[in-house]
């Protein structure tokens, strides 16, 4: 997860910061600081906040040759 596919996420989720955060049980400035570039998630809270993500519908796209991306994945039945 890059910092661009974590903002990404949270607009197709039309989450917060805030939100992330309590869900994720992270502090908000950890998010910031990585969406900003200013530090790099530590293990544990990468995986708190990938978690939550993924539980939520967040589909990460890696590297395929057009960059890495995310996608909201469809409800079932869609």
């Amino acid at each position: 997860m890059t910092s661009a596919q974590l903002r990404a996420a949270r607009a197709l989720l039309n989450w917060t910061v805030r939100r992330l955060a309590e869900e994720a049980h992270v502090h908000r400035n950890t998010i910031t600081n990585f969406e900003t570039g200013k530090y790099h998630l530590d293990e544990f809270n990468y995986k708190m906040i990938l978690t939550v993500l993924e539980g939520a519908g967040i589909e990460f796209i890696p590297q395929n040759g057009g960059g890495p991306g995310v996608r909201l994945r469809n409800a079932i039945g869609e």
